[in-house]
Order: C-alpha cells, then structure tokens, then sequence
C-alpha cells in the first residue's frame, strides 16, 4: 500500500507536526513499507494459535507467597505519635 503526499499531510496535521517536503516524502516511503509489512503479516494463517501464546517460555515474575513472622507488637509502634491498648491512636473522624 503506497500512501499519497496528500495523506502523509493529513497524518501530520493529524498530529501537529510540520515537516519539510523532504521529511514528507521519507515518512511517505517509510509509512507504505510498514502498510505492506503489516499487509503481509495479514496474510499468515494464526487461526489455530490461541491469542496468548508467546515464544518464551512462561515464568512468573513474583515471589512465592510464604507465610513469615511478622515485627513484634512494641516495634511497629516504637515511632507512633500516640498508642492505646497495644493499638495505634488516630483521631476520631465523624461527620
């Protein structure tokens, strides 16, 4: 698929972009080489290809979740402002 100056203005305005007739003329070649690879990547038959598939090898980015001890009581309420009954103290917020 060639594209036309005319539509690679169109593209640029599109995008408030101010090209040179030169600038114009390698996005128009630039732009139809795409358009005819994607064209063609049309072609291929991925109709028994689930749409999730990948190349790689499948592997999980997270952690494993292990339950593990937690901080005592008396350390995570070394630096509050105010405790109560083993609790932070916060004001009360009524409407």
């Amino acid at each position: 698929m060639t594209l036309t100056t005319e539509q690679v203005e169109a593209i640029a305005n599109l995008a408030r972009l101010e090209l040179s007739s030169v600038e114009k003329e390698r996005m128009r070649l630039q732009h139809s080489e795409i358009l005819d690879y994607v064209n063609r990547l049309q072609e291929l038959d991925t109709g028994g290809i689930p749409p999730t598939s990948s190349v790689l090898p499948p592997r999980s980015v997270l952690r494993p979740d292990e339950a593990r001890p937690g901080l005592e009581r008396e350390t995570l309420l070394h630096n509050a402002s105010e405790t109560e009954a083993g609790q932070f103290r916060v004001p009360a917020v009524l409407e």
